[in-house]
């Protein structure tokens, strides 16, 4: 948790974030992601200061439970002296428990934040799903949590400006805006309403344009024409060679099988590796995310 110190921005772990959602989509399946399709409700997690800390706590946490189907899962939520934002134990269950920074006493408007990540935990451990490395692994969780519908309340949490600032989570603002992004072009939602910081929104429109490059990428006919032109020459040296091979500074590659020159390229909605024939217009369809794409190979 940032709390009045210097926030990272870009997108430094893109890379982990992609393999993320790659991660979600084989762990879970089209048909569990989908069952996400709602996001957590401004209303349901909503937080004011009249509100009994611990009792609305409570309350929020059951919401998220709820969100992520945990019916048997039952959070107890405290607070204490903390330097993260918030821990959770990862225990057999029922019962988790749930730490949350003192700061959050006097910022309750984040606690919904906070609890989404810690409950994302929950999830993930009963899924036997992780990433080795402490970085790595709540990067997934980050991912996962704005992903499935509640992580749109980590990057409203973000607030900087010249005296202050806040950031809760792994990821940059302009990541977890192009987690939001991806999920938001699968799903067809439409979370600036949702925003009350007004540098959550901008963060949440880099990612949207960054999310927009992955759908514009050579061979999908929506490349822009650099693009298209590059792709041209580099398959033509391919061709040319009879051997395949990556493509720097691009995300195909081309592979050669029994003489058919072929070329993969990442999904651009769950970015599972795609292999199709260079062969002209062609159809492709994402055999995990179920993403049909117009490809001119």
């Amino acid at each position: 948790m940032a709390n009045g110190g210097p926030v990272e921005h870009g997108f430094p772990h893109l890379e982990t974030v992609r393999a993320a959602v790659t991660a979600l989509y084989k762990r879970l399946s089209y048909d569990t992601v989908h069952t996400f399709e709602a996001s957590v409700a401004p209303v349901d997690v909503a937080f004011c200061d009249q509100d009994d800390l611990y009792l609305g706590a409570q309350r929020v946490a059951r919401e998220l439970v709820r969100h992520y189907r945990l019916p048997d899962a039952r959070m107890i939520v405290s607070f204490r002296e903390m330097t993260h934002a918030a821990s959770v134990e990862l225990a057999a269950g029922p019962e988790y428990f749930i730490e949350l920074n003192d700061r959050f006493r006097t910022h309750r408007r984040d606690i919904g934040a906070a609890l989404a990540h810690e409950v994302m935990h929950v999830y993930l451990h009963r899924l036997g799903l992780s990433f080795p490395g402490t970085r790595d692994n709540e990067i997934l969780t980050d991912t996962a949590t704005t992903y499935l519908g509640a992580g749109w309340l980590l990057l409203d949490a973000y607030r900087e400006d010249a005296a202050s600032s806040q950031k809760l989570g792994y990821l940059t603002p302009e990541e977890f805006g192009y987690v939001l992004a991806k999920r938001s072009l699968a799903f067809g939602e439409a979370p600036e309403t949702w925003f009350t910081s007004a540098q959550a929104y901008t963060a949440y429109t880099k990612g949207l344009a960054r999310a927009r490059v992955d759908e514009q990428r050579p061979p999908l006919t929506a490349a822009g024409w650099a693009g298209r032109r590059r792709y041209a020459k580099e398959r033509r040296e391919a061709q040319q060679r009879g051997l395949g091979g990556t493509v720097p500074g691009t995300a195909y590659a081309f592979t050669t099988e029994e003489s058919v020159l072929r070329v993969t390229f990442p999904c651009p909605t769950c970015h599972q590796r795609i292999r199709v024939p260079v062969q002209g217009r062609v159809r492709a369809r994402c055999a995990l995310c179920h993403t049909v794409m117009d490809c001119d190979t």
